[in-house]
């Protein structure tokens, strides 16, 4: 399939929900294509997560001409009886890097001026 990102197989420590939510704590308004390319998903499965993510009230949006702006509740509280008293804002201070400090995604390149 054309466009769909390579799969990947076996465990991870971070779950797709956490990777979408800290793609749009680095850049609110990114578009669900570029969450997707960045998170190795599906655009569709991207959509489904940020409908997750919304319903249970972390992460809202509003309209903005064609571009949705996300907004994430800081100090929703993570949802694992293991995480109690976790907050979204002590996770992405985990999971979110400065995008100068984070290398160019795979098969992209950094623009330097001239």
């Amino acid at each position: 399939m054309d466009g769909v990102p390579e799969s990947h197989t076996g465990w991870t420590f971070v779950t797709n929900h956490a990777r979408v939510l800290a793609a749009i704590a680095d850049n609110p308004s990114t578009r669900i294509r570029d969450i997707a390319a960045h998170c190795r998903l599906t655009e569709r499965s991207v959509q489904k997560i940020i409908s997750d993510l919304e319903e249970d009230g972390y992460l809202s949006h509003v309209r903005e001409g064609r571009t949705n702006i996300y907004r994430i509740d800081p100090g929703k509280v993570l949802r694992h009886p293991a995480e109690a008293g976790l907050t979204v804002a002590s996770l992405l201070s985990l999971l979110v890097q400065d995008e100068a400090d984070r290398g160019p995604l795979p098969g992209t390149r950094r623009h330097t001026p001239a």
